[in-house]
């Protein structure tokens, strides 16, 4: 497909992103559009870029992870073996979105885990270049299975303790089905809580707890960093990390990114994971779960670090 609608640059420098002159698949039939939420309509309105991949603030304590550093990462290397032009699959957005409204790199909030710097680089699936000034929203459970926002509901009714505590009941129905049509095709059209979404609404949060929930604006090459813990599991699915990526005022993206069963076996051996038990979904079982969605990790200082590439389609052409 020719794209001449779309400026150029062999450099990537950042820029404001022409809209597609072609009416997108997913406006067929007039619905109504999803909108960005509160931050991604600051981030995308301002122009400007907050703490990019040369600034992670991470904290100097392990978060319960055993002495033992491993020199940090570079994360351009590790980008080199983490490159695609294929379409990144669409997901369900699951039970548990919400707009959180919090620009940051750090979302960790204390919450006890193995620490995890996260590095997600946007293309374009049809071109292969980055897109900057594209917004990427992350958001999953603490090592107990709960989600800020929702710990009732995530936690079969039981409270946070402070993220070590038992928890991650079964979750509302639909948390993890794939959407209708299968992850890699074109979003599903609909009213408000199909589209980008997977057709599933947004939560009403349920409680004011916003931890492990952020947004960060992509720089001139495409990647964004943050960091945050290793997640936990609950009942019926993997263990994964949602991610959603808003380009031109629109949710272009939804999706879901997973961790390497043996990390995971590792990790869920240590406190405050360990407390946590009866794990009954691993990837190989999981209805969402592609190997595409593998995050690149590596041991980071006293963590881990996460590299993955998702490609997106702007022009939501399917392509």
């Amino acid at each position: 497909m020719t794209r001449g609608n779309r400026k150029e640059s062999t450099d990537h420098e950042p820029g404001p992103r022409r809209r597609s002159t072609r009416q997108p698949a997913h406006r067929a039939g007039g619905h109504r559009q999803h909108r960005p939420g509160r931050a991604a309509r600051r981030l995308l309105g301002s122009g400007r870029r907050r703490q990019g991949p040369g600034h992670h603030d991470d904290r100097s304590d392990c978060h319960g992870l055993a002495p033992g550093h491993h020199p940090p990462q570079d994360v351009a290397k590790l980008f080199e073996g983490a490159s695609t032009c294929t379409l990144t699959p669409q997901t369900t957005q699951g039970p548990y979105y919400f707009d959180a409204d919090k620009i940051r790199s750090d979302i960790r909030e204390e919450r006890e885990g193995v620490r995890l710097r996260l590095a997600v680089r946007v293309q374009d699936s049809e071109t292969c270049r980055a897109i900057p000034n594209a917004v990427v929203e992350i958001w999953h459970c603490d090592a107990a299975g709960l989600y800020s926002g929702a710990e009732t509901l995530s936690g079969g009714g039981a409270r946070s303790g402070g993220g070590g505590g038992p928890g991650g009941g079964t979750p509302p129905s639909g948390a993890g089905v794939p959407p209708s049509r299968a992850p890699g095709g074109a979003p599903p059209s609909g009213a408000p809580g199909a589209g980008a979404g997977g057709g599933q609404g947004d939560l009403t949060p349920q409680d004011d707890n916003r931890y492990l929930r952020g947004a960060q604006v992509t720089d001139n090459q495409g990647i964004v960093q943050f960091t945050t813990i290793r997640p936990g599991w609950y009942r019926g699915r993997t263990v994964h990390i949602h991610a959603m990526v808003h380009v031109d005022n629109q949710r272009t993206l939804t999706t879901q990114m997973m961790m390497d069963e043996a990390l995971d076996t590792a990790v869920f051996a240590r406190q405050p994971y360990a407390g946590h038990t009866g794990r009954d979904t691993f990837n190989d079982g999981d209805g969402i779960y592609r190997p595409t969605m593998l995050l690149k990790v590596v041991r980071d200082d006293d963590g881990y670090l996460g590299v993955i590439t998702l490609a997106a389609d702007p022009d939501q052409d399917g392509k």
